[in-house]
């Protein structure tokens, strides 16, 4: 019985392991032709995060370079970016989530967007950002998620 008890703790123990490292490294993000087809998370994105974190000044700030009519109650729209309003039925999740992922692999030069879920190739980083991603792979589903809302 306790062979058997130590057992389960061990699978369990995999279990808990394998469900913490289902999330896809940022160096390990592969776009092709402008998608990203596989979530970076084993958990489904959460529309309601993604447009907190859409609207928040402080991580993804995604309002200070685009409009978003649902956000409109929200100051400071920036125009710089297209804007958003119907986005889900312009770009398919795919490509929603590797324009967030990396813009310029998906845009080349024609953006300024930076890219929220890459650690490396950057120019000068702050030391206090080196090797971070700018949001987890968790967030960048929750903000694909809620991307996938804006519809015409």
């Amino acid at each position: 019985m306790k062979a058997t008890g130590a057992a389960l703790a061990a699978l369990a123990a995999l279990g808990l392991a394998a469900a913490a490292g289902a999330e896809t490294a940022p160096d390990a993000v592969q776009i092709t032709d402008g998608t990203l087809a596989a979530p970076l998370t084993a958990e489904p994105g959460d529309a309601a995060r993604g447009r907190q974190l859409f609207a928040g000044r402080k991580q993804g700030n995604c309002l200070a370079c685009h409009a978003n009519s649902d956000l409109a109650d929200e100051p400071f729209h920036g125009e710089v970016g297209p804007p958003l309003d119907g986005a889900a039925d312009r770009w398919s999740e795919a490509e929603l989530r590797a324009i967030v992922v990396n813009s310029k692999e998906v845009f080349g030069d024609q953006t300024i967007m930076p890219a929220f879920y890459r650690v490396s190739g950057f120019n000068r980083p702050l030391g206090d950002f080196a090797g971070k991603p700018i949001l987890t792979a968790q967030q960048v589903e929750d903000v694909v998620a809620y991307l996938r809302t804006l519809k015409e």
